[in-house]
């Protein structure tokens, strides 16, 4: 298992990485995975990387955070062969569910996990989404793994914002693809 991505991959994702200033409110400079989601050879290279770091795992589960965390736990699902369990924002899962609120930057959100979303005991999980910066709803989404009794093998983001030390805020391992 290589951790490391290639100077190639790096080069590639970056560049396919849009800066989007001042969103979503002044000072803030939100990066944009919509033109890496464009790029075909972009994201299927992402994909490829994902795929072959993840393939020896023996995952039962990825679990996207809403949204973004849902393209690329979908496919990666699909890829690896396992189910796929999305992670979603209060009252928007069907049946039965466990929440965990967390906090923002003003105020409280909070996210939900079907009861039912593993059909064995101690599901080996990969936790997936597209970034983190703070670590509210991953370390959220951790816990709701752990409620629904699955074990959270790894947390996964396409890109972290170092700075904001948001992984340090996560119990278990993080990979992050892109540290910027």
């Amino acid at each position: 298992m290589n951790s490391k991505i290639s100077k190639k991959l790096e080069t590639l994702l970056l560049k396919n990485i849009r800066d989007v200033y001042d969103f979503p409110k002044k000072g803030i400079i939100f990066k944009d995975i919509t033109t890496l989601l464009s790029n075909p050879e972009a994201f299927s290279t992402l994909l490829d990387h994902l795929e072959n770091r993840y393939n020896t795992f023996d995952l039962d589960y990825i679990v996207g955070i809403d949204a973004r965390g849902f393209i690329f736990g979908a496919i990666l699902a699909d890829r690896l062969k396992v189910g796929f369990v999305p992670i979603r924002k209060k009252g928007k899962l069907p049946s039965e569910t466990f929440g965990q609120k967390y906090s923002l930057e003003y105020g409280y959100d909070e996210l939900e996990i079907h009861k039912d979303a593993f059909n064995k005991k101690n599901a080996r999980v990969l936790l997936i989404d597209d970034l983190i910066a703070t670590g509210g709803s991953a370390k959220a989404a951790e816990s709701l793994i752990k409620k629904a009794c699955g074990f959270c093998v790894e947390s996964c983001f396409i890109v972290e914002l170092e700075d904001l030390k948001g992984s340090d805020n996560l119990d278990g391992r993080v990979y992050s693809v892109l540290k910027i």
